[in-house]
């Protein structure tokens, strides 16, 4: 296959029509040519390129930090060790907002636990902690 419609592109890479589109706007892929009857011809090569943005994604990076990747995939002059920095760095991130959430979560237990369920909502521990927060 020398080329394939955005439809065509969307279904080998499960990735969504408008996603692809983003994709284009945002300069992760480039826009194809048209073909004469109007629709985009994408090369092949761009079905590796979405799959390498989905997979980068679902471990965590940012679009921004993709378009590094991919920018990085093609310099034949950069050492894999610049690639291992930004993951070590990934990593780090992930394990700060790990935290975070699980600071989150203990302080959403101990509202949950002082909940007696049974009192009217004007007296809710938790409605009462997320109303002080929001006058800070």
């Amino acid at each position: 296959m020398n080329s394939m419609t955005i439809g065509q592109l969307a279904k080998q890479t499960k990735i969504g029509l408008e996603t692809i589109r983003f994709y284009e706007r945002v300069g992760l892929i480039k826009s194809p040519p048209r073909r004469s009857s109007g629709y985009r011809a994408y090369p092949p090569e761009t079905v590796r390129r979405v799959r390498f943005i989905r997979t980068a994604k679902e471990l965590g990076f940012s679009l921004q930090e993709i378009g590094e990747l991919l920018s990085l995939r093609v310099d034949p002059v950069e050492s894999c060790g610049h690639v291992k920095t930004i993951a070590e760095h990934k990593i780090l991130d992930m394990e700060q907002r790990i935290k975070t959430l699980q600071r989150m979560r203990r302080s959403l237990r101990r509202l949950v636990t002082a909940c007696d369920a049974r009192e009217a909502t004007s007296d809710c521990p938790i409605l009462d902690s997320l109303d002080t927060e929001a006058r800070r």
